[in-house]
């Protein structure tokens, strides 16, 4: 079965996830902008939720862990929680 890991950021709104997606893109730290805007629990851990395998997040990201490019932030997601920034960090 695969696994994979992988870091979020949830914000409300899709133009704030947007916003902070261009603030990575241009070089500002994930980790920190994670701790600074996310409204999971898992942001003060740098958004990281650890290792999980299908079936065990949302639909929404599942399409998106288990599908895309490792090591590239993805986003908007939109899932029932809000707007999430996505980056996978491994997958086996």
């Amino acid at each position: 079965m695969s696994k994979a890991r992988a870091r979020h950021i949830l914000v409300a709104t899709n133009e704030a996830c947007e916003n902070i997606k261009t603030q990575i893109e241009g070089g500002s730290d994930f980790a920190e902008l994670a701790k600074e805007h996310s409204s999971c629990p898992s942001g003060k851990q740098g958004g990281d939720l650890g290792e999980f395998g299908p079936g065990q997040m949302v639909p929404e990201f599942d399409k998106v862990v288990f599908n895309e490019e490792v090591g590239k932030v993805h986003g908007p997601v939109k899932t029932q929680f809000g707007y999430h920034l996505l980056e996978i960090t491994s997958r086996t």
